[in-house]
């Protein structure tokens, strides 16, 4: 199996970390209402691939109880350590986090679920890691991603050119550099190419217009900067990145709606079913 490249996108500086704590509170409710639908609940043992900073496996830790179990996975040191605090400092007693490489990962124990949001869409090999992680499963244990759908998101934001640009610029830095944006409608085929039955699937697209939900663009875009200089693309049509929040703000007020995130893809099947 491949895994992502040493050159992760988004990067893991402190201000990712702090962008990646806002972005998963707003998103929680789904991403819990996701899990519970997968039946993902007390007494489990969950496996969290790709654990950045801790999110989803805490929310998962809540799901199982004290009686459960998760583990999570991360390749990245200090976003580990970050995660290993976080979880104290919440009072998660039942979730540990390994450093480890996707390719490494091993358990003397079965799992009753592995679990990733926006983590297959940075791999090569997503077909391979899906099929290597199902057999640490035990019989009828849950495979559930979460990936994103960019679709949706770039169509419903035209009307706001402002908006519009900065989601374009992400877009195609992003594909540029490797990653898979379609990645959500992709896990129906991914899953059953790694041996699972078709995945139940569904999208939900977060609408929003106050200032902490205008402000991801601006976050990934700040971050995603060095290879936006790298692949000689153009920042004229978003401007200035410092006063890209407030102009982004005057745009999404004056229009008197709501602008989109990208799709939510959620899809999870069980193993040994037909």
């Amino acid at each position: 199996m491949n895994t992502p490249s040493p050159d992760y996108l988004l990067g893991n500086t402190d201000e990712e970390h702090q962008r990646l704590i806002r972005q998963a509170k707003r998103i929680a409710p789904i991403t819990e209402s996701f899990f519970r639908e997968a039946g993902i609940g007390p007494g489990q043992r969950v496996l969290d691939l790709g654990s950045g900073v801790g999110d989803v496996a805490m929310l998962a830790a809540k799901l199982v109880g004290p009686s459960g179990e998760v583990v999570g996975v991360e390749r990245d040191t200090r976003s580990i350590a970050r995660a290993i605090r976080r979880a104290a400092d919440a009072g998660y007693h039942n979730v540990t986090f390994r450093q480890t490489d996707v390719a490494q990962i091993s358990s003397y124990k079965p799992f009753d679920a592995v679990v990733g949001r926006y983590i297959l869409q940075f791999l090569p090999d997503p077909v391979g890691v899906v099929r290597s992680l199902s057999k640490l499963l035990n019989p009828g244990g849950v495979v559930a991603f979460q990936e994103p759908c960019w679709v949706p998101f770039l169509q419903l934001c035209r009307d706001l050119p402002l908006w519009s640009a900065g989601a374009s610029l992400i877009y195609e830095t992003s594909h540029r550099a490797g990653v898979n944006m379609r990645m959500g409608l992709t896990l129906h085929k991914v899953f059953q190419e790694a041996g699972l039955p078709a995945p139940k699937m569904h999208m939900e697209v977060p609408l929003g217009n106050d200032p902490d939900f205008t402000r991801w663009i601006p976050d990934v875009l700040c971050a995603v900067r060095p290879q936006i200089e790298q692949f000689r693309l153009s920042l004229d049509a978003v401007g200035d990145l410092d006063t890209l929040p407030a102009r982004l703000q005057k745009e999404v007020a004056a229009s008197h709606s709501v602008v989109p995130w990208f799709g939510i893809v959620g899809a999870w099947s069980r193993t040994g079913t037909t």
